[in-house]
């Protein structure tokens, strides 16, 4: 049961791909990928746990083995992707769970959890922000494309979609190059250069304040339900601060903090290490 299985379900007329092993009888670990990747980050790390916990990794509507569909038939909004991945669990009957967040896995696993908080066992957030005081200079053009949507300010974040942006967020900040292994970034574009999949993202991007709008009830949700949770965190992500896991401690007194030396795909190079972490947390 170690090695994963790779499956299908049908959520509503989209088609879910996801990872799934370990054994159905053991505690659940939900694991949510990030942009531009897909349940395929997580392939070194579930063999390292799937001896304890039985383990579901989904590739959410628009990314990986998942389908897209059409923007004039599905709106790509944190609200809607995060209502996919609920009916997911659903279908799957996953009752409870334990959350693995990951960069925009996190908003959409915080929705669920705030819809849901009796479901969920534990958070571990692995570079998944939920405080403003992470977000920095790099996220300036996205904020203009906040604030004002226009064309320009649109094809102003299309760099980021293209290859050599896609490999540059798995190797800023990591100071053994040769741990990062290239099938990740070159899979993820492969992805990204399929058709409409950069107008999916951009309008994802656009969407993203959204979650910035729903931080504080994120923090009203930990400071009710005060979810166990381990912040696991490459800090020198250019993305997320180290501060934003730092940040949970101020609703969530007991979080435990733990920051690696790593970049924003911190899985990619401290697999056995946040393994361990988990092991220990959820123990």
């Amino acid at each position: 049961m170690n090695h994963p299985t790779y499956h299908r379900v049908d959520v509503d007329d989209i088609s879910v791909f996801y990872r799934r092993a370990g054994d159905p009888t053991k505690p659940t670990l939900l694991l949510l990928h990030g942009f531009p990747s897909s349940s395929h980050m997580f392939r070194d790390l579930i063999p390292m746990l799937a001896d304890r916990f039985h383990l579901i990794a989904p590739d959410i509507p628009g990314f990986g083995q998942s389908d897209s569909p059409s923007r004039a038939k599905f709106s790509y909004t944190f609200d809607n992707l995060a209502k996919v991945i609920a009916r997911f669990i659903e279908i799957l009957d996953i009752e409870r769970f334990a959350l693995y967040a990951f960069d925009i896995g996190a908003p959409i696993g915080f929705r669920i959890a705030m819809g849901h908080p009796e479901r969920v066992t534990a958070i571990i957030s692995q570079n998944g922000n939920a405080y403003e005081d992470a977000l920095r200079e790099v996220w300036e053009p996205i904020r203009r494309y906040w604030v004002d949507p226009t064309k320009p300010n649109r094809e102003a974040l299309r760099e980021i979609m293209k290859p050599a942006a896609i490999r540059w967020q798995y190797e800023h900040g990591v100071s053994r190059l040769p741990l990062i292994s290239p099938d990740g970034y070159s899979l993820d574009a492969f992805y990204m250069a399929r058709p409409d999949a950069e107008e999916i993202q951009l309008d994802i991007a656009l969407d993203y304040a959204s979650n910035v709008a729903m931080y504080p009830a994120f923090q009203a949700y930990f400071r009710e339900h005060q979810p166990r949770l381990l912040a696991i965190w490459g800090d020198k992500d250019p993305f997320f601060l180290a501060v934003g896991a730092e940040a949970f401690r101020r609703d969530l007194p007991n979080a435990e903090v733990r920051l690696i030396d790593a970049g924003h795909f911190a899985v990619e190079t401290h697999t056995s290490e946040i393994a361990n972490s988990i092991v220990a947390f959820l123990r």
